[in-house]
């Protein structure tokens, strides 16, 4: 298939077009050729921002994998340019969406997030990061129709991207993991591979609709113990280390982000590998030589 891909340069997106390639697919890739420009040799680039996509009027692809849009302004425009041009669309959202953050078990038809009155079409900030990923899922349906799909996810692991990624360094190096967030605190995450090969069977076979692509719940402590016996003789995690790397609350009011279903994404096709061996490639990759980039949140 020939699919375009706005973004996959760096973290997840790189996993994205790897899995694209690897499947023989044909691919495009639009950005601002800032981030590991030449990175997929034979690969045609198209170089450009998001706010002025006209560059894209000049082909058409089966499928765009969106890996880079946060803004609804920036979103609209390139729905609106691809609207005929592309089979079906794929949306990278958050788990951000959701209006509750208490309530356990939330599937894809929970509520949403409000547009706040203060916020701007063309202006990022972390308090609008959510609202604007429902607009964004909001008007590609508008436009799409059931030609459309958003993943819902939010810590994502894996070598190239930074959730975690304090833990992978940790264990390569000998030192002790450190956690801010309460051991009894719920968690949830995907591998980066997991998600890239979901997103791709998204978009290849055409699935329509909201997605929580999430693992398993567990505990930050349950979590832990399993990143921690990937390594001989483990240090014992440091529970309060002087920099927060989560900012999770300790008093509970965000237990729900991090328990949703995943049924419909599982009845979909995604396979999510343990959180052993994803702690162990994390740590290989490491010890290899790289560096997890910073946290965004």
């Amino acid at each position: 298939m020939r699919l375009l891909v706005l973004g996959g340069t760096k973290n997840l997106g790189r996993h994205v077009v790897e899995a694209a390639l690897g499947d023989g697919h044909e691919v495009t890739l639009f950005n601002r050729g800032l981030t590991n420009p030449g990175l997929f040799a034979g690969v045609t680039e198209l170089v450009g921002d998001r706010s002025a996509p006209e560059v894209l009027a000049g082909g058409e692809w089966d499928g765009v994998v969106d890996m880079s849009g946060f803004l609804i302004r920036d979103v609209r425009l390139s729905a609106a340019v691809l609207r005929d041009r592309v089979g079906h669309y794929t949306y990278m959202s958050s788990i951000a969406v959701y209006a509750s953050k208490l309530m356990p078990g939330m599937t894809e038809s929970a509520p949403l997030l409000d547009w706040p009155a203060d916020a701007a079409e063309d202006e990022f900030t972390m308090d609008s990061y959510g609202p604007h990923k429902v607009r964004c899922e909001a008007e590609l349906e508008a436009v799409f129709g059931s030609r459309t799909a958003a993943v819902r996810s939010g810590f994502v692991v894996g070598p190239y991207n930074p959730d975690f990624g304090n833990w992978g360094e940790a264990l390569a190096t000998g030192r002790p993991m450190e956690c801010a967030a309460r051991p009894d605190q719920p968690i949830q995450y995907v591998d980066a591979r997991d998600l890239a090969a979901f997103l791709l069977r998204l978009t290849t076979e055409a699935l329509p609709g909201p997605f929580n692509v999430v693992g398993p719940t567990r505990t930050m402590s349950d979590l832990a113990d399993a990143w921690r016996s990937v390594v001989p003789d483990a240090a014992p995690v440091d529970w309060d280390p002087a920099a927060d790397r989560f900012h999770l609350p300790h008093d509970g009011s965000n237990n729900g982000t991090f328990q949703l279903d995943n049924s419909k994404a599982l009845a979909a096709g995604l396979t999510l590998r343990s959180a052993e061996s994803s702690a162990r490639d994390c740590v290989a990759w490491i010890k290899g030589g790289n560096t997890p980039p910073p946290p965004p949140h």
